[in-house]
């Protein structure tokens, strides 16, 4: 395949592909750097088996974007998203069941060599489902106030099963749905209703986490309530003895300074466990400085960027809906992983989009993205169609006229 034919497969926004194609790049070199300690612990010391398996799932990521964009039209998505939307209530279920648990988004559900994390699908089946309710509810306030009312029992429901393996993840979807409401013209009272409720659940968390059971699924509560306590309530009760993974991070950040200790030089990613995924911006920072910290939330912010144009070209409601939630959701867990890494948020266990090492995360990232550059992909298309349209009409209005001026010349001259 030579480079025109590959060019009429990449389509979409140009400027968020080479923000895909650079978190790439960054992200094999930190993984590399990064995974070396757990390689050494589970891979006999080959430090080259994480980054190929990176490069293995990022490939297929690359794959499945350009599938979406070629072959699955927009309102395919609009067709199934319910049914998505129960799987992934389904599949959180099975994993609080029959899941292992994770350093990462909570509960794992193993498949033999390969495993699952549900909470990764629910991330992009929630922006389906949300979409598709804002979208046939625009035309009338009162099916747009039934349809927010669908939305709050459905992310209610969600939520609720996935703070059982992960509290942030919960937040996070929240977020999303809060976010994506307000784009589709909820209405004010009901979003804050919303909210309260939203921080009124948190709250109960925290405080009904004593009386829980330390074990089973309510140990992430527990842990939740923790690492609240220990990032701004320290006693000699709640404090970790040593240093903990925040510790180290301050340390990394301190080390890199402005310029940074070099490529594959961090030495504190050897006594970080989620070095490669929690806390990989710290490990950027000390690697590349303040510089390298700079371009990762430039280059988020590029996308986000893009991503209001992309929105602002949509003609249709379930794209426009579409292309918000796949953005937001992005940008979410981007600003969530490098607050926590700056130590500006507890310990969270959210990975930094399509740069963290992991294999579900990578996939499902990548159809988020897919969305996006779906949605802008056909937004070019009609914009390109129309413009056609518009110089038939031209060219048709042109001929008229010098029909019309060919007309006047014959009778002219047969008077």
């Amino acid at each position: 395949m030579n480079t025109a034919e590959l060019k009429q497969y990449i389509k979409g926004d140009r400027i968020i592909w080479i923000v895909i194609v650079i978190l790439t790049c960054i992200s094999l070199l930190i993984v590399y750097s990064s995974t070396g300690a757990l390689a050494y612990r589970k891979a006999g010391g080959n430090t080259s088996y994480y980054i190929l398996k990176q490069l293995v799932f990022q490939g297929i990521g690359y794959l499945i974007i350009i599938a979406m964009i070629n072959y699955i039209p927009t309102r395919t998505y609009n067709k199934f998203a319910n049914v998505a939307f129960l799987f992934a209530i389904g599949a959180v279920c099975l994993g609080l069941v029959f899941g292992r648990g994770g350093e990462a988004t909570g509960r794992t559900i193993p498949l033999g060599p390969l495993s699952f994390q549900p909470v990764e699908f629910a991330k992009v089946a929630l922006v389906l489902w949300v979409a598709r309710l804002l979208a046939n509810s625009q035309k009338d306030q009162r099916l747009l106030s039934m349809a927010a009312t669908k939305i709050f029992i459905g992310v209610a429901t969600i939520c609720l099963l996935i703070s059982f393996a992960n509290v942030s993840s919960a937040a996070l979807l929240f977020g999303t749905a809060m976010i994506m409401m307000i784009v589709g013209r909820v209405s004010w009272k009901f979003l804050g209703t919303f909210l309260i409720i939203g921080l009124a659940f948190l709250l109960t968390i925290y405080f009904l986490a004593p009386y829980l059971p330390k074990d089973g699924n309510f140990g992430r509560i527990h842990t939740f309530r923790n690492r609240i306590e220990r990032k701004f309530f320290k006693t000699p009760e709640t404090a970790e003895k040593g240093l903990t993974q925040d510790d180290f991070a301050m340390i990394a950040i301190n080390r890199g300074g402005i310029t940074g200790v070099g490529a594959g030089k961090s030495q504190i990613s050897n006594f970080m466990p989620a070095a490669y995924n929690d806390f990989v911006y710290s490990i950027i920072i000390e690697e590349y400085g303040l510089i390298g910290g700079l371009i990762i939330p430039l280059l988020y912010m590029v996308f986000l960027t893009r991503s209001g144009i992309i929105i602002k070209k949509c003609n249709r409601t379930y794209p426009t809906f579409l292309a918000a939630g796949a953005a937001t959701v992005i940008m979410l867990q981007a600003l969530i992983n490098m607050a926590v890494s700056a130590g500006a948020m507890p310990v969270t266990g959210q990975p930094l989009p399509w740069v963290s090492w992991g294999g579900t995360s990578q996939l499902f990232t990548a159809i988020t993205f897919g969305l996006l550059l779906s949605v802008s992909a056909e937004a070019d298309s009609e914009a390109d169609n129309e413009d056609v349209e518009d110089d038939d009409f031209n060219t048709e209005e042109a001929i008229i006229a010098d029909e019309e001026v060919l007309l006047t010349e014959n009778t002219d001259g047969k008077l």
